[in-house]
């Protein structure tokens, strides 16, 4: 059992690029919590739709895993919204907006999402695993971890 962390690109048209890399101590925050859960947690950084769509193709081919999706610049790609629905594993969206101004997110309806992480900046992947852990049932395993104050 593992949770698998798909980053979207940042930018638009020709302009995009891979999102700036999460901060130091939320990572350490992430890897530390999925061990103590029993599970392991791994990253890819995508620079493209098309690479964000191969990865999450990539990603789903071991069932009952569960997905952190950080759609970035692909929130509103037609081909993401089609494959969502496709996929077997669960996922839990994440935007690391402020909570000022909410990033758009992906229709309600849209594959098997279990939720939508969002308004905690970086610490908005914490409550991601939180929800995925919880949802394998492994959320009770070691120190929980609070979002926010």
């Amino acid at each position: 059992m593992s949770i698998i962390i798909v980053r979207g690109p940042e930018g638009s048209g020709l302009l995009q690029h891979v999102a700036a890399p999460l901060p130091a101590a939320v990572m350490k925050s992430l890897v530390h919590r999925a061990l103590d859960a029993g599970t392991s947690i791994a990253m890819r950084n995508c620079s493209c739709e098309q690479e964000l769509i191969e990865a999450l193709c990539a990603a789903d081919h071991s069932p009952g895993e569960v997905t952190l999706l950080a759609p970035g610049a692909c929130v509103a790609s037609g081909r993401l919204q089609r494959l969502l629905p496709r996929l077997r594993n669960a996922y839990v969206e994440i935007h690391d907006d402020d909570g000022q101004a909410f990033d758009a997110c992906l229709p309600a309806a849209t594959g098997h999402r279990l939720g939508v992480a969002q308004g905690y900046r970086a610490q908005s992947y914490v409550l991601a695993l939180e929800m995925a852990l919880e949802h394998l049932c492994c959320n009770e395993v070691g120190n929980r971890v609070h979002v926010g104050t």
